[in-house]
C-alpha cells in the first residue's frame, strides 16, 4: 500500500518571505512525504531577496506566487504552519487543518541596509527556516 503525502500549508501576513521559503524547503528535502503550500493574509510578491537566497541554497523557486490564504479555506491540511506572529493572531483558527504549529521568524521585508546586509539577514532567516523544518518534520 502506498502511502499518501502529508499536506502541509505554511502562512505568513505577505506571504512573500517566511512561508515562501519554508514552502520550499520542505519540497526539497521531504517532498517525497510531504506536499507544500504557502499563503498569506495579504498578497503582496515573491521577495526578491528570498529567491536569490534560496537560489544560493540550491532551491529552486520558480513558479512560486504570492497566494491568499482564502483560496485554500476548502482544502485539508494534516499541518497548518503559521511563521509569524500576525498571521496565528490573524488565522487563529484554520477549518481545514489537523494539526496546527506556530514558529516566528524574523520578516526580510524589514531588513534595511546595503544589499549585502540584507541578503546577510535573509540567508540568516533561510538557514533558521531550513534547520526548523529538519528538526519539525524530518522525524518522520
Amino acid at each position: 500500500m502506498v502511502k499518501s503525502k502529508q499536506k502541509v500549508l505554511f502562512l505568513c501576513t505577505h506571504n512573500s518571505a517566511r512561508s515562501q521559503m519554508a514552502e520550499a524547503w520542505l519540497r526539497h528535502l521531504y517532498g517525497d512525504l510531504y506536499e507544500a503550500f504557502s499563503a498569506g493574509t495579504q498578497v503582496t510578491a515573491v521577495n526578491p531577496y528570498v529567491i536569490r537566497a534560496m537560489t544560493e541554497a540550491g532551491v529552486d523557486m520558480t513558479g512560486h506566487t504570492s497566494k491568499h490564504v482564502t483560496a485554500f479555506l476548502n482544502d485539508e491540511f494534516d499541518y497548518v504552519v503559521t511563521v509569524c506572529d500576525n498571521a496565528r493572531e490573524v488565522c487563529p483558527f484554520f477549518p481545514g487543518g489537523k494539526t496546527r504549529l506556530h514558529h516566528s521568524f524574523a520578516d526580510p521585508a524589514q531588513f534595511s541596509g546595503s544589499d549585502e546586509q540584507i541578503m546577510a539577514g535573509v540567508r540568516s532567516v533561510r538557514d533558521q527556516i531550513k534547520d526548523w523544518i529538519i528538526c519539525t518534520f524530518g522525524l518522520y
